[in-house]
């Protein structure tokens, strides 16, 4: 199994700053698609963190959770798709939400904050 390809779906919506977990987080842009099937709507999103693409989670429209995750190493590739949602750590500054974390399924944990720390 690869990731989706996304030619095969139309734009449903963007959301920037997108929503985490009902949070909007600073520097997180979500494209989200979708592509009709034979009574069902198949959905993909993917996330992007200052620029960075992050993640993929893809499923169908009427299911509650993600199928399947890939997570998009820091040279650009794409990990192996995984069943289910992927782990994701909302990262904090205060209140706010500046970034995430998302586990690549190796061990590491790919992502940040939107903006360097400051000096």
């Amino acid at each position: 199994m690869s990731v989706p390809d996304l030619r095969q779906y139309r734009p449903h919506r963007v959301e920037d700053p997108a929503l985490f977990e009902g949070e909007r987080v600073m520097g997180l842009r979500a494209k989200f698609f979708h592509r009709e099937e034979p009574g069902r709507t198949a959905s993909a999103g993917t996330y992007w963190l200052a620029g960075r693409q992050l993640l993929m989670a893809w499923g169908f429209a009427d299911e509650e959770h993600c199928r399947f995750h890939a997570v998009c190493d820091e040279q650009g590739r794409w990990g192996t798709p995984v069943a289910g949602c992927p782990q994701v750590q909302l990262l904090r500054e205060g209140a706010a939400g500046v970034g995430l974390l998302v586990a690549d399924g190796r061990g590491a944990w790919i992502g940040g904050t939107a903006q360097p720390a400051a000096v």
